[in-house]
Formats: structure tokens, C-alpha cells, sequence
């Protein structure tokens, strides 16, 4: 059974005392792809040493994260376009809006999101789309583009069945991490409504575990119990939300390698 993490945080950064021990530990359990978010000018650097480290199994997003974002922008992304070019990027990411704590830099947010989005179309690259708190103006800026010149990932998914059925109708699919475990979480009824063939699955470790772990760091090994309570909701075997969820994931991300 093989699984894809389509977004995880699971670089030195986040684990630095046992980064090889974690990552070992996920490809153990089937989860032999993981696609890294970027989030800022480190962030390159400690992908890059993933992969060199395990290079069958790590993938990198290079994006500058909304909650990053200040008014030194145009400097930080001359400094990241050129990392878009590397053998193992795979996507932008993560990239978006994100009102919830603060709306200091607003503008800059939505300039941001906008150059990033150009990029994807560009170098025809998918997206990992950050959106929290702010899903009218990220919608308005993406239907700024013409349909089909981007696609990607709803990244933890947090809009309501208005903006999911959206972002399917437009070449997006839904990102579903361990909030889909917790208990009345709305994320298991659009996972119900928009259907299999449109989710992916996802950790943003070491943020939000799943259930029995939440609370505590999470880890790209915890994937096949985000995949259990999937099939749980469809009622159908965890062998299913396996090989579904890996097509989707290598539909959207092309030059994701088997």
C-alpha cells in the first residue's frame, strides 16, 4: 500500500533532533512520497537537504507563505524564482491568503499571491494554495486567470461545500489532513459531498495531527490513519483511498516520480 503526502513541513527545521529517524519512519509505514511546503527564504535550503538525504521520496514546493509576507516582498520573491527552476520543484507552494490573525499586510498578501500565481501559469507548475479566513479574495484573484491555466491543491481545506465545489469545477483538488479526524469537524461533510476523485491526501506536518495524536508533533507516518477515516466516510477499504488518493496526487503533480 502507497500513499502521497502532498504537503508536509517535515524538514530539519521542524524535526531537529530526529529529521532521518521521522522520515524513515513514514516511508516505513507506505508514504514514500512527500511534497515539502515552502513558506520563506529558509525554507529552500532545508528542502534541498531532504532530498539529498532521500531523494526517491522527497519533493519540493518553493512559495512564499501569505503569513510571511511584509513589505520586503519583491525582494524575497527575486530571491525565490530562481529555486523554481530546480530539478526537484514539483509545484509552487504555499501560497495564498490568510486574514485570520492579521491583516497588517493585506495588500501585500494579495500582490504576492497574484506574481506566485503567474509563476504556476508560466512554468505550468500546480499550485498548494494556503487560503484561510479569505476564501472571496482569493477566489476573485484566481478567476483572474483563464480557466485551465492552473490547477493544484485546496491545502487544509478550510471553506465551506461553496468554495470546495468551486475549486473542483476549476482544477483544484481538496487537500485532507487530520482535521478530517476530529471529532464534528465540517471537513468530513464536503469530503462526503465532493466525492473521492477529488481529494488528496495531506499532514502539514508537524502541524495538526490526526486523532489518537493531536496535540502532539505530527508526522508524514500518520497519512494512512487520515486515509482510514476517508474510508470510513465513503465506506469503502483503505486500500481504495490509497491507490485513488496516489492518482490524484500524480494527475495533479506531473512531475511527481513513481
Amino acid at each position: 500500500m502507497h500513499f502521497v503526502d502532498t504537503h508536509t513541513h517535515m524538514y530539519r527545521e521542524s524535526y531537529p533532533d530526529n529529521f532521518e529517524e521521522v522520515a524513515r519512519r513514514a516511508i516505513g509505514a507506505g508514504v514514500d512520497k512527500m511534497i515539502l511546503g515552502g513558506v520563506n527564504l529558509d525554507t529552500p535550503a532545508q528542502m534541498h537537504e531532504a532530498v539529498k538525504l532521500f531523494p526517491d521520496n522527497f519533493f519540493v514546493l518553493i512559495g512564499l507563505h501569505p503569513e510571511d509576507t511584509t513589505d520586503n516582498y519583491e525582494d524575497v520573491l527575486a530571491q525565490l524564482k530562481p529555486h523554481v527552476e530546480d530539478a526537484n520543484v514539483v509545484g509552487i507552494g504555499e501560497i495564498g491568503l490568510d486574514y485570520y490573525w492579521d491583516r497588517t499586510f493585506e495588500k501585500e498578501q494579495r500582490d504576492v499571491f497574484y506574481q506566485q500565481l503567474c509563476w504556476a501559469r508560466d512554468w505550468q507548475l500546480p499550485l498548494s494554495l494556503h487560503i484561510r479566513s479569505a476564501y472571496n479574495d482569493a477566489i476573485e484573484i484566481l478567476k483572474q486567470f483563464r480557466p485551465g491555466e492552473l490547477s493544484g491543491v485546496m491545502h487544509c481545506f478550510s471553506g465551506g461545500i461553496q468554495e470546495a465545489e468551486w475549486a473542483v469545477k476549476n482544477g483544484f483538488a481538496i487537500g485532507v489532513g487530520g482535521t478530517v479526524t476530529f471529532k464534528n469537524s465540517k471537513v468530513q461533510d464536503i469530503v462526503a459531498k465532493i466525492g473521492l476523485e477529488n481529494i488528496v491526501l495531506e499532514t502539514d506536518a508537524p502541524y495538526l495531527a490526526p486523532v489518537p495524536h493531536r496535540g502532539q508533533p505530527n508526522e508524514s507516518s500518520y497519512i494512512p490513519i487520515i486515509a482510514q477515516k476517508v474510508a470510513d466516510i465513503f465506506q469503502v477499504s483503505l486500500q481504495t483511498v490509497a491507490d485513488t488518493t496516489t492518482e490524484n496526487a500524480y494527475r495533479i503533480f506531473t512531475k511527481l516520480t513513481r
